[in-house]
């Protein structure tokens, strides 16, 4: 029985379709939105902002913000509870970091960005392939 789901979130159409799949699937289960905001890179404008503030936690929890307010509206549309981790750094690092601690990981198979697929490279494949618990790829 799955009882703890983490559930990989950014502004994508594609996460919150994954994000609705994690409730109607694990209705039942603990569900955990994780959003990562980008580690410091020439490419990434907002990541190295997050890096350079005084405050930086405190920053890319400003910039994730949005995404952690889309996954509350969503949730409350299906009337759950719902806990949020906002981490800094590479995506597949800090989702498979987060691994150990879920029965699952349910995921988007893309954000659909361009910089994903030039410079992070497929998020859901890499997670897929490494993540040590099973992973739900939602297109």
């Amino acid at each position: 029985m799955v009882s703890r789901v983490l559930v990989a979130m950014d502004d994508s159409e594609m996460a919150a379709k994954a994000f609705r799949y994690a409730l109607d699937v694990h209705a039942d289960a603990e569900i955990t939105v994780l959003t990562v905001v980008g580690e410091p890179s020439v490419f990434m404008g907002k990541a190295t902002t997050i890096a350079m503030a005084d405050d930086p936690e405190k920053t890319a929890e400003e910039y994730a913000q949005p995404v952690i307010d889309r996954a509350h509206e969503i949730a409350a549309e299906y009337g759950v509870e719902l806990d949020t981790i906002v981490k800094t750094g590479h995506p597949v690092r800090q989702i498979l970091n987060q691994a150990g601690d879920f029965d699952t990981i349910v995921l988007g198979s893309h954000s659909g960005t361009l910089a994903d697929h030039l410079f992070v490279g497929n998020v859901a494949e890499t997670v897929f392939r490494r993540s040590p618990v099973p992973v739900t790829v939602v297109r």
